[in-house]
C-alpha cells in the first residue's frame, strides 16, 4: 500500500490526483498547517527531514519532491497512459512541462503569493524580476495551449497534473484573468473524475 503524507493547501494534491488516475491503492495521512505561521507541522519532519509535502512511503522507500514522487508512481503503475514512451515525440514535451511546473513557474507564482503578504509598492528589485518572469512564463503557457489541448500534445498526461496545481495557485492570485486559453484548459482538466476525487480527499 502506498502511503501519502498530504498537507492541506499544498501541491501534494497532485499526488492524490495521479493515484486516482492510475487507480493504484493508497492511504492518506493528513497533516495540517499551523494556523498562525501557515508552515507545515513537525509531524511531517518525522517522516522526511525536509518537513515538506508531498511525501510517500512505499516498500521501504520514503520519497519527497513532487516530480520525483510522480515519476516513482508512474514506474509502479507500469503504464505509458499518463507518460509517453521515450520513443514518442511527445515524451520530451512531457518532460519539459513536468520540470517547468516546479522550476520556472513555481518560483514567480509562490514569490507573488508570499510578497502579497507584505506591504510593497512594486519598486523593489524582486518585484520587477517576478513580474518579468510571470509574464514570460504565462505567455509561453498561453501560446502553447492555443496550439494543443494538453502540455504533452493531444493526450492528457502526468505533466498536466504537475502544471495544473501550480496554475491553480496563479489563478487564485488573479494572474490568469487575461489568459483565456489557460482558463479554458483548467476548466477542462478540473472536470476529470480523478481530479474531483483528489480534491474531495485533499
Amino acid at each position: 500500500m502506498i502511503k501519502v503524507h498530504h498537507l492541506n493547501q499544498s501541491r501534494s494534491t497532485r499526488v492524490l490526483w495521479l493515484l486516482e488516475e492510475l487507480k493504484l491503492p493508497y492511504e492518506v495521512v493528513h497533516h495540517a498547517r499551523d494556523p498562525q505561521t501557515r508552515l507545515a507541522p513537525a509531524s511531517l519532519g518525522q517522516v522526511h527531514p525536509l518537513n515538506k509535502a508531498p511525501v510517500i512511503e512505499h516498500n521501504g522507500v520514503v520519497l519527497c519532491e513532487s516530480g520525483a514522487v510522480m515519476e516513482y508512481l508512474l514506474d509502479q503503475a507500469g503504464t505509458t497512459r499518463l507518460r509517453p514512451h521515450k520513443s514518442d515525440a511527445s515524451y520530451y514535451q512531457y518532460l519539459e512541462w513536468s520540470h517547468f511546473a516546479e522550476g520556472s513557474l513555481a518560483l514567480p507564482v509562490i514569490a507573488t503569493l508570499l510578497m502579497g503578504m507584505e506591504q510593497r509598492d512594486g519598486s523593489a528589485p524582486m518585484d520587477g524580476y517576478i513580474a518579468k518572469e510571470l509574464a514570460l512564463d504565462l505567455n509561453y503557457i498561453e501560446s502553447t495551449l492555443a496550439q494543443q489541448a494538453f502540455f504533452a500534445g493531444e493526450q492528457f498526461s502526468a505533466a498536466d497534473i504537475m502544471m495544473t496545481i501550480t496554475l491553480e495557485f496563479a489563478a487564485n492570485l488573479k494572474l490568469l484573468d487575461d489568459k483565456p486559453n489557460i482558463l479554458a484548459y483548467l476548466n477542462t482538466v478540473q472536470s476529470r473524475e480523478a481530479y474531483q476525487a483528489a480534491r474531495a480527499l485533499g
